[in-house]
């Protein structure tokens, strides 16, 4: 029987890298040219795989449109394929519901054109999120191709010698977390394996020689799949002839030029009885560290902080109050968000989120998510606005001012909302305006109350009056710009529930609260209920946990080392020496807020730190020296470090906040802070993606690189059956566990070049400037655990708030739109489906047990939705399964 070898047409469309956008997106236009050229001259050209993302049919229509009949005649003959995602997103570094967003969004856009590529496509995505299969179960989809994970692949798409490769042959089969399966293939020799076909014979028999032997080394059947095509790689027009040649001069392979479905199809019917399996994620655990490129997740922490900010507002603000906002208006903003999603997904791809391109394309980020999150923004208060008129507030003194708190996390939080008010307002139509200020500003002082709608006083901080220009934009009239008096409220809010919102009212009248103290020894005490924190002479904290008497010491420690890597990888200078704060101990503490509900200290610090590293870094980069072989040191020349930090308690929690900022004139270095423990675990806990994932503190007997950094998205656990520590933050996605009982969270790294196959100075990568950092830390006993873990995605969603007028309305005072019961599920997504305005809420279970949960909208449970958000069966259950990942739809009444 011949083997059978599968030529598949491709170009791997990275579209912003080692040059901007436009640069690539003109060679887009030119291959895209030359593909419909080809389908009309060459009848034996199978077909041209379109890198499984829709976004470049936008990309190419948006210069060609008058291509799209040509476009859609392709995709109709089968010529070109084209999905299931929307773009090829880096998994680890983007939110659960982006992933989801990419797949729903790709998917529409696939069937828009025709039918999909049904195979989940991950050719170079830096490492595989474990939940993969049963996401892609979930969309109808039973085998992922993805070229990293398994073997160590360096730069320049070289693929590396592995003596633990985990897999004996290219195909597998890959096992979720939750023990969903599906078919894996691997480019075991890349995705460029049969790229650049000769059709010349002596070159031909080189060519296939090699190729050959290296397809059959990993294939598990007489199957070989060659991929014809590597990154912005333009079609090889004369394919056709290259494997009519190769068909003469090897009589017992059968060479075809085929596509995915094809190959998928005839593959999976002749598997082995001995596939191996690779099980969860999949970063090149079994490799010698050096490439797994997960120093990504610290490059251009500013990148990171945008994305997460941008995300909360789209998934965790705009959505919910838009979908409450549906049961007053009978509308959701669809297309409006899809245009939001689409904007914000375009820094998604993995070189441009991982922030390992050049500094052209990293500028232009900037604006998408700008764009993205200012429609986020409008639509929320769009939504808040039509709330706005539907609560009842009837209950409230005329004379008082009402005003809503929303919590749209989740889950319950606690925190702080600040609301500013309008008190009086007078219109520019009733004067001049500065006369109309100083008539304002000199209203006699009053003093104001918050008031609940039970009329219980509460505590509140409220700010003096101030005056200052507003406007309206009526929807049936021209602009009303206005002076008016405000005063600021910031209400200390513990535990409201998911999805809820409560009225309010400031109210004339000084209040009759008594303030107590949370600070004590001129600020280097903290302590409530719960914890006592003492801040140290060397600036460093030590925590007494009351409920379970356990200490920690020399806690919030800052780490400075060097780092003469690039975007993609860290690499210290040989044989350098930590800097660290608590070593060179200059601190200073200043008490910022100190009442009976919150305490606020300002800590500051000053290190010596290098300038740079020394002038043979430079040299070596332009030598394009392997980052493993350098010689450069830091500099001798030092200049002082000023770290700032706010640390902040509240009355009724164990979660302590930390905003950390700097202003950075250093360059190539990486600024972490240590939170060490007494603990002796064996492994420690993450949030991933739809996963709270368990990872070992000690690498496999394989691994080289000194250091072990991990991705992470709002927390990192370090604990075991009595006690732990969680550490929460705001978009610093990189972590890692030293001497498996410290928690080191990367807040910088500052490096000068791109990498990879090439010299390409990034010096805005040096992130110099003010940055702001924040994160927090909880201590907590060992059935609080998962707690802590729901306190920390809270913290990353803000409270929304809206004043209102007296009136009455058919919403209630006080109200949870949605009741969520269950300890591990934690929420993704309240939306509403586009293929029905049904309402839909998605989330997942952060156990490894079988759970319990109770979803209920005004009583009634819903219906199980797969990820597309079709219905999948009738009923549902009340029982998680470990890892699953649920979505559930819900009927209007």
């Amino acid at each position: 029987m011949k083997k059978k070898v599968y030529i598949i047409s491709h170009s791997h469309w990275d579209r912003e890298w080692y040059m901007a956008y436009e640069q690539h997106h003109m060679r887009l236009v030119e291959l895209m040219d030359d593909l419909l050229e080809l389908f009309e001259t060459d009848p034996d050209f199978n077909s041209f795989h379109l890198d499984g993302q829709t976004i470049i049919l936008d990309d190419y229509l948006q210069v060609r449109p008058e291509k799209r009949e040509a476009i859609q005649q392709a995709i109709d003959a089968g010529k070109l394929r084209i999905g299931p995602f929307y773009i090829l997103q880096d998994d680890f570094l983007i939110s659960s519901e982006s992933n989801v967003r990419n797949m729903l969004i790709g998917m529409e856009e696939s069937r828009k054109w025709g039918t999909p590529v049904m195979l989940g496509y991950f050719p170079d995505t830096f490492g595989n999120m474990g939940q993969t299969p049963q996401m892609m179960k979930q969309v109808g989809l039973e085998a992922a191709a993805f070229g990293r994970g398994v073997k160590p692949i360096g730069f320049d798409n070289q693929v590396l010698e592995a003596e633990n490769y985990s897999s004996q042959y290219s195909e597998m089969w890959w096992k979720g977390p939750d023990q969903t399966e599906i078919f894996g293939l691997l480019f075991a020799n890349w995705y460029s394996n049969g790229n650049e076909i000769p059709a010349e014979k002596e070159a031909a028999i080189r060519f296939w020689d090699q190729k050959l032997a290296d397809a059959e080394q990993y294939a598990s059947t007489n199957h070989l799949l060659m991929m014809n095509g590597v990154d912005h790689q333009p079609v090889q027009k004369d394919i056709s002839m290259a494997i009519r040649l190769a068909n003469e001069l090897y009589p017992d392979y059968e060479f075809i030029h085929s596509n995915f479905t094809d190959y998928l199809e005839t593959v999976q019917q002749d598997l082995p009885q001995d596939l191996g399996s690779v099980e969860g994620e999949l970063t090149s655990q079994e490799t010698d560290g050096w490439y797994t490129l997960a120093n990504t997740a610290s490059a251009r922490v500013y990148l990171k902080q945008w994305n997460t900010k941008v995300q909360r507002q789209l998934e965790n603000v705009t959505e919910p109050l838009a979908t409450m906002a549906y049961e007053v208006t009978g509308k959701y903003p669809h297309d409006q968000l899809d245009y939001a999603w689409k904007t914000l997904m375009q820094n998604h791809p993995h070189d441009s989120i991982c922030g390992c391109s050049v500094d052209s394309v990293h500028r232009e980020m900037i604006p998408r998510f700008e764009k993205a999150n200012e429609v986020g923004r409008f639509l929320a208060q769009e939504a808040l606005d039509q709330l706005a008129t539907a609560i009842d507030t009837s209950g409230f003194s005329k004379q008082s001012y009402p005003f809503v708190i929303f919590n749209t996390a989740g889950m319950p939080k606690t925190g702080s909302a600040v609301i500013t008010l309008e008190l009086e307002r007078k219109r520019f139509a009733e004067g001049i305006p500065e006369e109309l200020y100083q008539e304002l500003a000199e209203q006699p002082k009053k003093y104001y109350h918050v008031e609940t709608s039970e009329k219980k006083q509460i505590p509140a901080l409220i700010s003096e009056e101030v005056v200052s220009f507003g406007y309206d934009l009526p929807k049936d009239r021209f602009r009303v710009p206005y002076m008016a008096r405000y005063v600021t409220i910031e209400l200390p809010i513990d535990e409201m529930p998911a999805f809820s919102w409560e009225t309010f009212a400031l109210v004339e009248g000084a209040t009759d609260e008594k303030q107590e103290s949370m600070i004590t020894q001129a600020g280097r005490c903290i302590e409530n209920q719960f914890v006592h924190v003492s801040i140290e002479q060397n600036g460093t904290l030590t925590l007494l946990d009351k409920t379970t008497g356990q200490e920690f010491e020399e806690l919030l420690t800052f780490e400075d080392v060097g780092d003469i890597g690039n975007e993609y990888i860290f690499k210290q200078p040989e044989n350098e020496q930590a800097i660290l704060s608590k070593d060179q101990p200059r601190s200073t503490v200043e008490i910022i807020k100190d009442t009976s509900e919150i305490a606020q200290i300002k800590l500051t610090q000053t290190i010596d730190i290098p300038i740079s590293a020394d002038d043979r870094l430079e040299k070596e980069q332009q030598m394009v020296r392997e980052f493993r072989f350098r010689q450069a040191q830091r500099s001798k020349e030092t200049k002082p470090l000023t770290i700032t930090t706010l640390i902040t308690l509240r009355a009724e929690s164990k979660k302590i906040d930390f905003t950390t900022t700097i202003d950075n004139q250093m360059k190539d270095h990486r600024l972490r802070v240590l939170f060490p423990t007494k603990l002796h675990v064996e492994q420690h806990e993450a949030d991933s993606i739809f996963e709270v994932v368990a990872r070992p503190n000690q690498v496999s007997a394989s691994w080289e690189n000194p250091t072990n950094p991990q991705h992470q998205h709002a927390f990192v656990q370090l604990g075991d059956a009595t006690q732990g520590i969680t550490i929460g933050n705001f978009g610093l996605n990189e972590y890692e566990i030293l001497d498996g009982k410290t928690i080191a969270v990367t807040l910088l790294r500052c490096v000068g070049e791109m990498g990879d196959w090439g010299y390409f100075p990034t010096p805005e990568a040096q992130c110099l400037g003010v940055h702001q950092f924040d994160y927090s830390l909880e201590v907590h006993s060992g059935k609080d655990k998962f707690a802590t873990y729901k306190h920390a995605y809270a913290a990353q969603i803000p409270f929304s708030t809206k004043q209102l007028s007296i009136q009455v309305g058919k919403l209630s005072p006080k109200n949870q739109y949605l009741s969520i019961e269950g300890e591990t599920f934690a929420i993704t997504a309240l939306k509403r489906s586009k293929l029905n305005d049904k309402l839909v809420a998605r989330g997942f279970n952060m156990s490894s047990h079988l759970e319990s949960l109770h979803l209920t909208k005004n009583g009634k449970k819903g219906k199980p939705l797969n990820l597309l958000e079709e219905e999948c069966q009738e009923t549902i259950d009340e029982m998680l399964q470990p890892y699953e990942i649920r979505t559930v739809g819900f009927e209007e009444e």
